[in-house]
């Protein structure tokens, strides 16, 4: 039935419905997929020292591991048995000890240490007949002997040379190639400053390359909320020139395509993204083997590989050493990436259109809503935001009740309000503990109590409004819509509205304004009074915002 016109003389009629219309999965009695989303959004704890171990790799190594990249790749164009210069010999050759012994009087006169083997060819060695305690055992006598211009060290030929060869390891010693004299990075962890890197051997320092761009990757995904085929389809070049709307506000795009539900081919688009996806995708370019203009970024690529390899890396020594806090076991992958990043989104104000603008399903998402039964793929998902947001604001409304109990008081015209509501709620906890002594206050007793409140919450930029009486809501006097239901968070003047609240998490907000708006003032001409004027009351109210914050954190350190 699906399928119909691609037959000519024998596709079915078009009248024909089987079962009555029914759907083939209602035929199958398959689930229809509509009670939730089967895709969970990657845990906290989780998602914060992962992305915590990708930021960090990203700005601390990323820089010097671009650099070890080149020398691993120079290292391999000279190295190779094949490369030009490299003169073919076998064990029937005369012993080169002239050219031997010039290159490892270069070793000892640079003071440079030999080479050292990668363990696997010392396990090898030993395998072979070596002798655990021979101090040429993890020296790379094929590296020193393409850095004499031939294509490899016969084993005969030791004998010979073992001479010098332990002459220029007593003055030199032996270690591994890549790293060695690394300058160094602050740890993650910001208690110490130490080397970015120990010696590396060869696979170790193509590992740690892999390791920094699938860093990158994790930051791309996790943070643009782009599908697997719109990664794999990012090329070099596609990163945008910064727009720079407004000074210190800068605007961020990339350039892909979307796959999903277009024709063959995809369809270019272009990603309005943040800082740290920008650079990213700057660092992947700047890792590619070969960065030609156009070439596909990073390709098809296995993302729970990928993210293996990363975890297992940063809960090892080399991680810890860094001090990168370990990555928990758990499922992570780049549908649940972009989920908890929809999530995140959808909870600002404004946040669903957002989400579905920014995650490019606002189509199919507007089609879905509106051509399937009602409750359809918009109501479901307004249904999911509206429960997280709940789970959040009870949250919210409980962290703030032990700021209270802490002595940390919120500011704002509402202030009052909100203290007297959290005194009550204290006074129907010591009651109930008075009567019944042996009752601990767990949480859960106390989230009772305070979610009649948690649902009048709602989120502004710079505040928190506790929407208890709509007919004192200012915005809603403001619109001239007295009767409505929810806030108009566009239009609060949370420093005059009576509902109302600041807090300490909203100071940096004020604040930043506060500078920006003395910035803007300092640029007006003197014939700008009008402008001067309304921008100074506007300084004056956010500084005295800041103040009435920093006032109301400080009352219990002032009462002690």
């Amino acid at each position: 039935m699906n399928y119909r016109d691609l037959f000519t003389a024998d596709r079915v009629p078009a009248e024909l419905r089987p079962w009555g219309g029914a759907t083939a999965s209602a035929v199958a009695e398959m689930p229809s997929g509509r009670d939730e989303n089967k895709t969970q959004p990657v845990s906290d704890e989780i998602m914060q020292p992962m992305l915590a171990a990708a930021l960090y790799l990203m700005s601390a190594l990323g820089p010097h591991v671009v650099k070890l990249a080149h020398k691993v790749r120079e290292s391999d164009l000279h190295s190779a048995r094949r490369a030009q210069g490299i003169r073919r010999v076998g064990p029937k050759n005369r012993v080169p000890v002239r050219e031997l012994s010039e290159i490892l009087a270069e070793y000892t006169r640079t003071c440079t240490a030999l080479p050292m083997l990668d363990d696997h060819y010392i396990s090898k060695r030993l395998e072979q007949g070596w002798a655990e305690d021979d101090r040429l055992l993890p020296v790379a006598m094929g590296t020193l002997a393409r850095r004499a211009g031939l294509s490899q060290f016969c084993h005969p030929w030791l004998p010979t040379m073992r001479p010098a060869l332990e002459d220029a390891l007593a003055q030199v010693g032996v270690e591994r190639p890549f790293g060695r004299d690394a300058g160094p990075v602050p740890a993650a962890d910001g208690t110490r400053s130490l080397p970015w890197t120990l010696p590396l051997s060869r696979p170790q320092a193509v590992a740690l390359v892999g390791i920094v761009r699938t860093a990158a990757i994790i930051t791309a995904a996790a943070i643009s909320g782009m599908r697997a085929s719109e990664l794999m389809e990012l090329r070099i070049g596609c990163r945008r020139p910064p727009d720079e709307a407004v000074p210190g506000l800068t605007r961020y795009r990339i350039a892909s395509k979307i796959v999903k539900g277009q024709p063959l081919g995809g369809t270019d688009d272009e990603w309005v993204v943040i800082a740290p996806v920008y650079r990213a995708i700057e660092l992947l370019e700047q890792l590619h083997d070969a960065p030609a203009e156009g070439a596909l970024l990073i390709g098809r690529f296995s993302f729970n590989v990928r993210f293996k390899w990363f975890k297992n890396w940063a809960n090892s020594e080399a991680g810890q050493r860094l001090g990168l806090a370990p990555i928990p076991g758990g499922p992570v992958n780049l549908r649940m990436l972009r989920r908890t990043l929809s999530l995140e989104m959808a909870y600002r104000p404004g946040g669903v259109l957002a989400t579905k603008i920014h995650m490019k399903h606002i189509a199919v998402a507007t089609t879905e809503g509106y051509a399937s039964r009602p409750g359809g793929a918009q109501a479901e998902l307004l249904a999911e935001v509206n429960k997280h947001e709940s789970e959040r604001n009870l949250q919210l409304v409980l962290e703030e009740f032990r700021n209270y109990q802490d002595g940390v008081l919120p500011a704002g015209p509402g202030a009052r309000s909100l203290t007297e509501f959290f005194a009550g709620i204290d006074a129907q906890l010591d009651a109930a503990s008075a009567t019944a002594p042996k009752t601990q206050r767990n949480d859960r007793d106390i989230l009772n109590l305070l979610t009649k409140r948690a649902n009048v919450l709602h989120l502004g930029p710079a505040n928190y409004c506790w929407f208890t009486d709509p007919s004192r809501a200012l915005c809603l006097k403001l619109a001239g819509t007295p009767t409505a239901d929810r806030p108009l968070i566009g239009m609060c003047d949370s420093a005059r509205c009576p509902q109302a609240t600041h807090h300490p998490c909203h100071r940096p907000v004020w604040a930043e304004h506060a500078e920006r708006t003395e910035t803007f003032i300092g640029r007006l001409g003197a014939t700008r009074k009008t402008e001067r004027t309304r921008l100074q009351a506007d300084h004056d109210r956010a500084l005295r915002v800041v103040a009435e914050i920093d006032a109301a954190s400080t009352m219990n350190e002032a009462s002690a």
